[in-house]
């Protein structure tokens, strides 16, 4: 989320027309058509951090400006060139990185939380903890992942100094906290 991302159309002879089309998991499909033959390109319902870079003698691309997750789901290519027509598919996955915290709740026991992560993050705890994660889902297909930590055996007491590490494909963190 936040970034650019470049899809690139691989150029195979001289180009005659190169069409982008997205297929979104939600909201409604775009098109991106440029023609040689009029240096021009044309915009079907598509928003504005998305263009088109045609520049000659290099690959066409597609720049899509501060991805969000509107924008995951397919995009296809299609490329029309003196050496025929052309496919390539992209799907685009967007990772949203969760937002970790970590407090004592009002028992004393510490509760770690990867808020608003896309795909859910995995949650354990140094020493070892007997919890269990809970999650919830949001509108935006973003999940939340719950865990308070459970002693698992009788040396981890109150005031013990405890790490949550989280684990989510955009990155790796840890908090520690004693309650």
């Amino acid at each position: 989320i936040g970034d650019s991302s470049v899809l690139t159309c691989p150029r195979k002879g001289a180009l005659t027309m190169v069409t982008w089309k997205t297929s979104p998991k939600t909201g409604d499909p775009c098109s991106l058509v440029y023609r040689a033959d009029k240096d021009k390109t044309n915009r079907t319902n598509c928003s504005d951090n998305m263009n088109l870079t045609f520049t000659p003698g290099l690959d066409p691309v597609l720049e899509i400006r501060q991805v969000g997750i509107a924008q995951e789901g397919n995009y296809t290519c299609e490329m029309v060139s003196t050496e025929g027509n052309f496919d390539v598919i992209y799907h685009l996955t967007v990772l949203a990185p969760p937002r970790l915290s970590l407090f004592c709740d009002e028992r004393g026991s510490p509760v770690c939380e990867a808020a608003a992560g896309k795909p859910p993050a995995q949650l354990w705890w140094v020493p070892e903890s007997n919890s269990t994660a809970e999650e919830k889902g949001h509108d935006n297909r973003t999940v939340t992942v719950l865990s308070r930590f459970t002693a698992g055996s009788s040396r981890v007491t109150n005031g013990t100094n405890v790490t949550c590490m989280v684990s989510h494909p955009a990155g790796n963190w840890s908090q520690s906290i004693a309650c």
